[in-house]
């Protein structure tokens, strides 16, 4: 077992909300728009997850770092019209697109609240199934945030998160990151780094860290799934609409200087192009659990 420590969050956690909130609000509209390629990319994963969540008709679901509220829907449309779904995010703007895209889907059952996931501040025990989509690794203490999901659960509900696993296993995270911080003249940073992409895919730590927060039947599952794209522009293009660590590291570089930047992650990422297109090798971290 991963050893784990009850002091995991960076001594400026409080900092890097705030720049994580605001690069969300600056980035959310942007984000809303590559929602198809987005739920293409994670169809899979994001059945998967609430699956071993235990998502079923009628039940109450947490949905923390929902986001713009692309998993939202699949849950509002799982639970039907005798369950109900909360939707949280760090960010406002994107709390609100959320919000309009499922009064658009005509979901009547979809709440939001602008929380921060490690004080989520919802009653205690009052849902059946939390999930959390590509979010917990951006929380500079999961720990803290994990133990606020267990703390919104009724005894015996189900929890399930999806982060990135490990960083061999993510290539194009790693051209992304190594580009990035070379032209930003920044050292290499370790990938475990709390709040970055990779931060839970060290072995064995997902599963450690649900322990430490209180759950019961923890298993984490490894989930090959690739982004199939035209060409690697079309990822850049998703990159660049996203609040990603990429364009916190790219922020204070000039405007040529970034555009030679992307430039040369074109270039690095075309390994990855098939006859059939480019398809970038992504794998994915799911981790269930109880309460």
């Amino acid at each position: 077992m991963t050893a784990v420590s009850t002091n995991t969050f960076t001594p400026d956690g409080q900092d890097f909300k705030i720049a994580v909130r605001a690069q969300w609000d600056r980035s959310a509209a942007g984000w809303n728009e590559h929602a198809p390629e987005i739920r293409a990319w994670l169809r899979q994963a994001s059945d998967a997850m609430l699956d071993m969540a235990g998502v079923k008709p009628g039940a109450s679901v947490l949905d923390v770092a929902a986001g713009a509220g692309d998993q939202t829907l699949d849950i509002a449309a799982r639970v039907g019209p005798t369950g109900r779904v909360l939707a949280t995010d760090l960010s406002p703007a994107i709390l609100a697109l959320a919000d309009v895209n499922a009064r658009h889907a005509g979901f009547g059952n979809v709440q939001t609240l602008v929380a921060d996931g490690e004080a989520l501040g919802v009653p205690p025990s009052s849902f059946d199934a939390v999930v959390c989509r590509l979010g917990l690794m951006f929380f500079p203490d999961p720990l803290q945030g994990l133990r606020s999901m267990q703390r919104a659960l009724r005894p015996g509900g189900g929890i399930c998160t999806l982060v990135f696993s490990r960083p061999e296993r993510n290539p194009c995270l790693g051209i992304l990151m190594s580009t990035a911080l070379k032209h930003a003249g920044q050292a290499p940073r370790d990938p475990f780094q709390p709040g970055g992409l990779l931060s839970l895919g060290k072995p064995g730590l997902a599963d450690a860290l649900f322990q430490a927060a209180g759950f019961r039947n923890v298993a984490s599952t490894a989930l090959d799934a690739p982004f199939h794209l035209p060409t690697p522009r079309h990822y850049l293009d998703f990159i660049r609409a996203s609040a990603s660590p990429i364009q916190q590291i790219l922020g204070r570089l000039t405007a040529e200087a970034t555009d030679a930047v992307w430039a040369e992650m074109e270039e690095r990422l075309g390994v990855f192009t098939t006859a059939d297109g480019w398809i970038g090798p992504n794998e994915l971290l799911l981790t269930a659990a109880q309460r």
